[in-house]
């Protein structure tokens, strides 16, 4: 067992977590990109202390810079395109002015300012409706692409671009219609426009809401049909009324903002908003229960993840008051559509206001679009002359600034990793976003996560490690579950800090095996309610800690219980009284349920005591099979977690 030295600092740096039992088969090697002298700084809402660093050993160069070992790959190839004129080089170089332009295709609409900021670099192919085959055919000879939401770009075009494409350029905020995976494989950046189309979506809301209330479309229609209805369409006022605005970024802020010039009482559910920023425009932060329960009108502006994935079912709208009003603008599949139409038909939901959905277009005939008491759109958001233009000039500056070498702030996956790097780090990576995942599944509560604490316990000297992909892949790990941002280790800092969330980290000296870069890493969210009370540490944080074993991350604590867990698949933690026979119950339930566990572990205080159980399931458990888990008279609380 480790022994932990006085000694600790505050640092940043590019971490391996390591294995106090080493994999058979590891290589060591010890990597330090971090070159800098003692500074302390408060970056990106990350509290930090620089320490001189020596230069130490790495196979690809003695003197390789973070971001250069990071985009090695993107590095190289974009070099050419720089427009630094080399006047006198008798090198060999060759001029800016004799390199060749890039070619950048273009393959949906976009607005004219962009475009021609784009020809001011490159030459562009404006080529619209094209099939797989068409793209596939012409992305062989291109060095960016930029596209709407139409356009797939899926492993089969990356791949028919035989390694000349370096960035893909999403004019939009989503990315569902690019394969991540695949084009970080082939070195190809990708990067979208998250931030000029806010205000245009957040009036479309505004507009909806306005709708609804008086009830617009319906009154249009009847019009137009030869009718006068004035008794049939009496509306609402909306002075007075409570809006609940589902996600606090950057639209949601702007619909609170304009709703509050409406009259409106507005509430907001975010786990990451900053509680000051809030209460800086008039709006309280509740918990997602609260919000839904009291609200008038509800305004989706959250993204579509698996955590959120038709969060808006019959269980959330039987908790919703009778005759609310329901507005999404952010993505169709956070709501259970024949959900919604059943509330509506029982009256529950009185009125919805849709311009998203889960299939685009709708399918001819959908109960959802053909009801009475919804208003659609078909995906006009961020439909708007100004927003378009803006959106245009956003992402033609990222793929420009990507074709230069640099590496923007709205890239949404990891620069290229040399492989033997990523070998040597990969379960350390895979620990660090684990534990991150974790620890956010325990909070409780809608006061919002604003403080994060990493302790790094290592054998090595503070000035050989560096913690900044580690600290990434916590950042990603924490944020990612609820949110849409993309986080890497290019975008971590920025959207930490243009989230709130401030991460500090500690180094702490252990006696233990220096030939690995560190022993155990340690996840605290402070000032926040936890689902399961046992994850509370003595100081009162939630606190989870891991090792990597034999190659392979594992869970070593929770809250003051050891444990010793796998973190692959499923877990369910049960606080249970240490008693003979709790685990065979609950794996009788389990297994009635045909649900594989694939480890069990427990870790008590004292013997007859209080006990953790730890249980990795393959499959998920459902409602039913949790609710039986909590009958067992010993267990005290449970919570199930997805990893």
């Amino acid at each position: 067992m480790a022994s932990r030295s006085a000694k600790s600092i505050f640092s940043p740096g590019f971490t391996s977590s390591p294995s106090h039992q080493p994999h058979p088969n590891s290589k060591s090697s010890s990597i330090s990109f971090l070159r800098s002298r003692s500074r302390s700084t408060d970056h990106a809402g990350l509290t930090i202390s620089l320490q001189r660093s020596s230069s130490s050993f790495c196979p690809y160069s003695q003197s390789l810079t973070l971001s250069r070992c990071l985009a090695i790959t993107n590095a190289l190839k974009t070099t050419e395109y720089s427009h630094e004129t080399k006047s006198g080089d008798l090198d060999g170089t060759v001029s800016s002015e004799t390199r060749p332009r890039p070619t950048i295709l273009v393959s949906e609409k976009l607005g004219e300012a962009g475009l021609e900021l784009l020809r001011s670099f490159g030459n562009v192919d404006c080529s619209y409706d094209l099939s797989p085959e068409q793209l596939c055919e012409k992305i062989s000879s291109c060095d960016a692409l930029i596209v709407r939401s139409g356009t797939k770009v899926t492993r089969q075009v990356l791949e028919a671009a035989k390694g000349r494409l370096k960035v893909v350029g999403r004019a939009g905020v989503g990315i569902d219609n690019v394969n991540l995976q695949a084009a970080t494989q082939f070195g190809c950046l990708v990067v979208n426009a998250p931030t000029a189309n806010t205000v245009a979506a957040a009036e479309h809301a505004i507009a909806l809401i306005a709708a609804i209330a008086r009830n617009v479309a319906q009154a249009d229609a009847s019009m137009k049909a030869g009718k006068w209805q004035r008794n049939k369409y009496v509306g609402v006022s909306l002075v007075g009324k409570t809006l609940a605005v589902m996600g606090f970024g950057k639209v949601g802020s702007e619909v609170a903002r304009r709703a509050k010039g409406l009259g409106m009482q507005v509430i907001a559910h975010d786990p990451y908003a900053p509680s000051d920023r809030a209460r800086a425009i008039g709006v309280d932060l509740v918990s997602f229960d609260q919000a839904i329960s009291t609200a008038d009108f509800i305004s989706l502006h959250m993204p579509l993840t698996p955590t959120t994935s038709k969060i808006f079912n019959d269980d959330t709208f039987g908790n919703m008051k009778k005759g609310v009003r329901i507005i999404n603008v952010a993505r169709g599949g956070v709501i259970d559509e024949e959900a919604l139409v059943r509330a509506l038909d029982s009256g529950k939901v009185a009125q919805a206001a849709l311009d998203v959905f889960t299939e685009e277009p709708p399918p001819n005939g959908c109960k959802l679009v053909q009801h009475e008491n919804v208003t659609v759109t078909p995906h006009l958001g961020a439909s708007t002359k100004e927003a378009q233009e803006g959106v245009a000039i956003e992402i033609a500056e990222a793929v420009v600034g990507a074709l230069k070498g640099e590496l923007s702030s709205t890239a949404v996956n990891a620069p290229m990793v040399p492989h033997e790097v990523l070998t040597e780090l990969a379960p350390y990576v895979v620990l660090a976003e684990k534990l991150g995942r974790l620890a956010v599944q325990l909070v409780d509560g809608g006061s919002g996560i604003k403080t994060v604490k990493v302790v790094y316990e290592s054998a090595r000297d503070p000035d050989d490690l560096d913690t900044r992909l580690l600290r990434a892949m916590i950042t990603k790990g924490i944020i990612e579950p609820i949110s849409s941002s993309f986080i890497n280790l290019v975008n971590a800092d920025f959207t930490a800090k243009e989230k709130g969330l401030r991460i500090s980290e500690e180094r702490v000296v252990v006696d233990a095996s220096p030939e690995f870069p560190v022993h155990s890493i340690r996840v605290l969210i402070s000032n926040v309610e936890s689902k399961f009370a046992s994850s509370i540490s003595e100081h009162g944080e939630i606190s989870v800690e891991g090792r990597v074993k034999y190659g392979v991350p594992h869970l070593t604590r929770v809250g003051s219980f050891e444990v010793d867990v796998s973190l692959e698949g499923n877990l369910i933690l049960c606080r249970q009284i240490d008693q003979p026979g709790m685990i065979g119950q609950v794996g009788n339930i389990l297994g009635e349920s045909n649900i594989n566990v694939s480890f069990m572990s427990v870790g008590r205080t004292f013997r007859r005591n209080k006990a953790i159980m730890a249980i990795g399931v393959d499959e998920e458990p459902d409602k039913e099979d949790l609710r039986k888990i909590g009958t067992v008279p010993a267990i005290e609380e449970f919570v199930f977690l997805k990893l």
